[in-house]
Formats: structure tokens, sequence, C-alpha cells
């Protein structure tokens, strides 16, 4: 089941997956009880997946100068809803603020915050931060070097980063959001997390543990219009 007709494409670039496994009785509160948590090897997962946005245009036109290219970091988990699996998402940080008032008005978790990715050679350094008025500050600082040989995505890999439909709720019900682009292909990656306070409402869980990384340097996808779920 898809919604018929792309809408928007974008390239993504210089993509790292960071993953958690976290009790699902940590996260389940945390997720719209319309969903169910999906598992692997009876974990829930957290996972944090940064990168930059380029070449982003809706279909027919080209792309916009000043909404084209942004730096955007998202937290997430895995859920299913009516048998499909997807992705929830608790935050999509980005550094351009009309994109974030474009997905407002549409229910999704979009936010403004400070984010800069630099590369030289082959190490990039990310660092993010999202400032609430009523929460902690929430930081991520990683640097990155992949490594030259590809993964054979694993059973785990493909559960975890295959992933085409995701949802949120609103007002009107749930909505879902359908992409679609090639399969993964990833590298193996060193990373060193310098400071994480990232979703902080498991931060005793993720805080001061390696988790699993996977890099990857390109993908082209394609975004298709909303979907309201029928309930």
């Amino acid at each position: 089941m898809w919604s018929k007709t792309w809408i928007m494409t974008q390239i993504w670039q210089d993509v790292l997956f960071l993953h958690w496994p976290v009790s699902p009785n940590e996260l389940e509160p945390h997720i719209p009880q319309e969903f169910k948590l999906d598992l692997y090897e009876s974990n829930a997962w957290l996972s944090v997946v940064l990168f930059k946005v380029k070449g982003q245009r809706m279909r027919y036109l080209p792309p916009f100068p000043g909404i084209d290219s942004y730096l955007q970091l998202n937290v997430r988990t895995y859920v299913t809803y009516n048998g499909m699996k997807g992705i929830y998402f608790f935050n999509l940080d980005v550094t351009n603020r009309f994109i974030v008032q474009l997905a407002t008005k549409a229910s999704l978790s979009y936010r403004h915050s400070k984010i800069a990715l630099k590369q030289r050679d082959n190490i990039f350094s990310f660092t993010s931060l999202y400032h609430g008025l009523r929460s902690i500050d929430e930081r991520l600082r990683v640097s990155y070097q992949p490594i030259s040989s590809e993964i054979i995505s694993s059973t785990f890999e493909k559960w975890i980063v295959e992933r085409y439909h995701s949802w949120s709720k609103s007002k009107k019900g749930i909505l879902r959001i359908d992409i679609n682009h090639m399969p993964w292909q990833l590298q193996p990656v060193h990373i060193n997390i310098k400071s994480n306070t990232l979703a902080p409402f498991v931060k005793e869980t993720i805080q001061g543990i390696q988790p699993i990384a996977h890099y990857s340097k390109r993908q082209k996808a394609r975004i298709f219009s909303p979907v309201l779920e029928k309930q």
C-alpha cells in the first residue's frame, strides 16, 4: 500500500547511522498508542541519523535557492502500524527555518537546530545543538571516518535501514509518508562521540554507550504525497 505520486526528491550525502538497543518498556510510553514497537532480538532500537540534504526540489520544478540544501539530524525508532513496518520520528532537526515552518503545518516533528558538518580529508566532524525553551539542551558532537570497504548487509542491517514508510500523529489522525530509493550501500565507520545529550527521555540508556554505526556516501530518494491512514 503506497501513495501514488512522488512530490519531492532529495539527495542525502555523508549519512551516518548510530543505533542503540533500548528496552521496549522505556520507549513505549513515548510513542503514540496506535503504533507498536518493532523489535529486533527482543530490543527496541533508537537511532540517530545525520546527513546533508542536497538538490531538494519539487516534482517538475528545479531546485529553489535557499531551501535546496541543508543539514539534518533525525532521532527515530521502529514501529509497525496495520501490519506495515516503518519509522516513528521523535524529532527531525534541520538548519533551515523555512523547512521547519512548512513541516510544522503538516504536523511533522521538525525543529530548527544549530548544526555544522566539516570535512578534513576523510574525517568528518559533526556538531548539533537544539536549545529547548522548556527542556535541557540536546547536543551531539561526533567525528567519524568512513572505511572504504562495503558492508554485505546482514539481516539486522536490512531490518534497521531499509525502511520506506514513516508515521506521525496529527489532530486529523495518523499520517503516513512513503519514500523510495535504492537499497543502502553501507560502509564500516570509525566514530568518536565527544558529547551526546540527545533523546533525553532515554539519556541514561545511550549516554556513554557505543552504538552500532554505519556510513553511506550518497542516497537519492523520492518522497510521496502524505496519506491520512484509515482507522
